[in-house]
C-alpha cells in the first residue's frame, strides 16, 4: 500500500531554509533519548500525549467559544423567526458533522498536523498551501485569538465596571497578559494544555446546561407562548438563508483543529474519528437545546438588541446569581483561546517544517518537545493585533476565507482519491458525503459575493497578494532573505534550546 503521509507535496522546499543544529540543543538532546517513551530512535519530534478524551476536549474546547453566550442573535437576525433559526442550527451542525467526516478520511491518510494546510499541499501542490497559511498568518488565526482573548478580559473586568464599559487600556493589557500566560503553558508541557482545556471545557459545558436547565423550568411551568407561530416571519431568500447558514457555521467553526494536531495524538486512526464521532453530536445537541432555552425565556426583539444573549437570560432568569454568567463566558474565552493557540501553533509548526516560513518556526524545544518558536512567533502576532483598536472589523473577512479554504480542503479528498486509488484509507466515507459538503459550502460561497461583496473582494484580494509572495520568498527566494533566515534559526536554536524536527517522514 503507498502512503500519503509525506508526499512530495509535503517535502521541504528550497526557500526560507532548514534550521541549524546548536551545539547546546545537539548536547541536551542526548539525554533527551531515554526520556522517549514513544520513539524507538531517539528522534527529536512531538510527543504522542494526546488521548481519545483529550481529542474530545480540544474540539468542544475551540467550538464552544464566547458566540453561543455573546451572540447566536445572527441566526436569528437572518432567519426571521424562532423555527427557522433552530433549523438553521440543527444543520448546520450536520454539515460540520459531514465536513469533519471528511476530515476524518484526510487525517487517518495523511497522518501529518497542520490540517488542512496538510491536505491542500498533498492535493494541489506547494502554492495553493501556502495561501492558505498565508491567510491563516494574516487574518484567520491570530485575529480569532486577539478577539478572544479581549473578550475574555471584558467579561472577566465587566463585574468592576458594572454601569460602564471597562476601560480600553485594561481590557487590551489583561488580554495580552492571558495570551502570554496560556503560551507560556503551551511552551511547557502538552499535558498541561490538555489538563486546562479539560477543566475548562467542563466549565463551559456546565454553564450552557443552567441555561437548559433554567429554560426548561420556564417552558415546563406554562409559559411557552414565545414558541407558538415558530415559523412566522421566516426569511426564505437565498441571499438570507446563506447569511444565517454562515452565522451557524461560525459558531461551529473549529472543528477542524484536531486535525491540526495529528502528530500527537495517540493512536490517531483510531482516536481522530472517534473524537469527532462524539464531539460534533454533543455540541450540536447541546447548541439547539440552548437555543430553544433562549428563545423560550428571550422574545426575538430583546435577543437581537442584547449585547450578550447569556447575561441577559441570566438577569431574567437567575435572579441574584446572574453575576456567575459573565464568569462562564470568561472561563468558555480562556479554554477555546487555550485549545486555539496549541492547535493553531501547529499549522505554522507544520508550514515552516515545509520550507514556507522561516525554519526557525520548526525548531523543537528538546526538553519539552514543544515548538517554542512557532508559539512564541503566534503569541507576537496576537499581540501586535491587541493593539489594533479596530481588530473586531477583520473578523468580517474571516467566514469567506474559511469556508473557502475547506471546500478546497474536501475537493481535495475527491482529487486524492483519483491520484492515490491504492493509498490506506482507515476511514473512507461515501462520495456522497463530501458532495452533499461540497454542494453547500459552494452554495454559501456563491451567494456571499452577492451578498457581502466588499468583504469578499478584500478577502480574495489577500489571497491573490500571496502569489508574489510565494514567488519572492520560496519559489526563487532572495539571497539576502535565506541568509536572515539561517541567522534567526541559529539565534533560536541557541536562545530556546532547540533542534529540528528529526522524525523520519515515511
Amino acid at each position: 500500500m503507498a502512503k500519503i503521509a509525506a508526499g512530495d507535496a509535503l517535502a521541504p522546499v528550497e526557500g526560507f531554509g532548514e534550521a541549524p543544529r546548536s551545539r547546546s540543543a545537539t548536547g541536551a538532546s542526548s539525554r533527551l533519548r531515554d526520556e522517549q517513551s514513544d520513539s524507538d530512535d531517539g528522534a527529536i519530534k512531538l510527543k504522542k500525549e494526546l488521548g481519545l478524551m483529550d481529542g474530545v476536549a480540544i474540539i468542544v474546547g475551540v467550538i464552544v467559544g464566547a458566540g453561543i453566550f455573546v451572540s447566536p442573535k445572527g441566526v436569528l437576525l437572518y432567519s426571521g423567526s424562532i423555527g427557522q433559526a433552530i433549523i438553521v442550527w440543527i444543520l448546520s451542525g450536520v454539515l460540520s458533522m459531514v465536513g469533519a467526516l471528511c476530515y476524518a478520511e484526510l487525517g487517518t491518510m495523511i497522518p501529518k498536523s497542520g490540517g488542512d494546510y496538510a491536505y491542500i499541499a498533498e492535493a494541489f501542490g506547494p502554492l495553493p498551501a501556502f495561501l492558505y497559511l498565508w491567510v491563516a498568518l494574516l487574518i484567520l488565526v491570530p485575529a480569532g485569538n486577539a478577539i478572544t482573548a479581549i473578550t475574555f478580559a471584558q467579561y472577566l473586568l465587566q463585574p468592576l465596571w458594572p454601569t460602564c464599559e471597562p476601560p480600553y487600556e485594561s481590557v487590551r493589557l489583561l488580554a495580552a497578559l492571558i495570551t502570554c500566560l496560556l503560551t507560556a503553558i503551551n511552551c511547557y508541557n502538552v499535558k498541561w494544555v490538555a489538563r486546562v482545556t479539560e477543566t475548562f471545557t467542563g466549565m463551559k459545558v456546565g454553564a450552557l446546561l443552567v441555561i437548559v436547565a433554567a429554560g426548561a423550568w420556564y417552558l415546563f411551568s406554562g409559559n411557552t407562548e414565545l414558541l407558538e407561530n415558530p415559523f412566522e416571519n421566516s426569511k426564505i431568500q437565498p441571499g438570507f438563508i446563506a447569511l444565517a447558514f454562515y452565522n451557524g457555521l461560525f459558531s461551529y467553526s473549529g472543528w477542524n483543529y484536531l486535525n491540526f494536531v495529528t502528530e500527537e495524538l495517540k493512536d490517531p486512526y483510531r482516536n481522530l474519528p472517534r473524537a469527532i464521532c462524539i464531539s460534533m453530536p454533543t455540541v450540536t445537541i447541546i447548541y439547539v437545546i440552548t437555543n430553544i432555552a433562549y428563545f423560550a425565556v428571550l422574545p426575538p426583539d430583546e435577543m437581537l438588541s442584547s449585547q450578550a444573549v447569556a447575561v441577559t437570560f441570566a438577569d431574567k432568569m437567575l435572579g441574584f446569581m446572574a453575576w456567575v454568567m459573565p464568569l462562564f463566558v470568561a472561563c468558555s474565552t480562556f479554554g477555546s483561546l487555550n485549545g486555539a493557540i496549541f492547535a493553531s501553533s501547529r499549522l505554522f509548526f507544520v508550514g515552516a517544517r515545509n520550507g514556507h516560513l522561516p525554519a526557525a518556526i520548526s525548531l523543537i524545544n528538546v526538553n519539552c518537545l514543544t515548538p517554542i518558536p512557532s508559539l512564541i512567533f503566534l503569541c507576537l502576532l496576537t499581540l501586535l493585533l491587541l493593539f489594533i483598536r479596530d481588530v473586531f472589523s477583520i473578523i468580517n473577512y474571516v467566514s469567506y476565507v474559511e469556508i473557502l479554504f475547506i471546500f478546497i480542503s474536501v475537493s481535495g479528498l475527491l482529487r486524492l482519491r483519483k491520484k492515490h486509488p491504492e493509498a490506506k484509507r482507515p476511514i473512507k466515507v461515501s462520495l456522497v458525503v463530501p458532495i452533499i459538503f461540497l454542494l453547500t459550502a459552494g452554495f454559501l460561497v456563491i451567494f456571499s459575493v452577492f451578498e457581502s461583496p466588499t468583504e469578499v473582494a478584500i478577502g480574495t484580494a489577500i489571497i491573490v497578494l500571496g502569489i508574489p509572495v510565494y514567488y519572492i520568498t520560496i519559489h526563487k527566494p532572495v539571497e539576502w532573505l535565506a541568509q536572515t533566515s539561517q541567522r534567526i534559526n541559529t539565534v533560536c536554536a541557541k536562545l530556546f534550546l532547540c533542534m529540528p524536527n528529526t522524525e523520519k517522514n515515511d
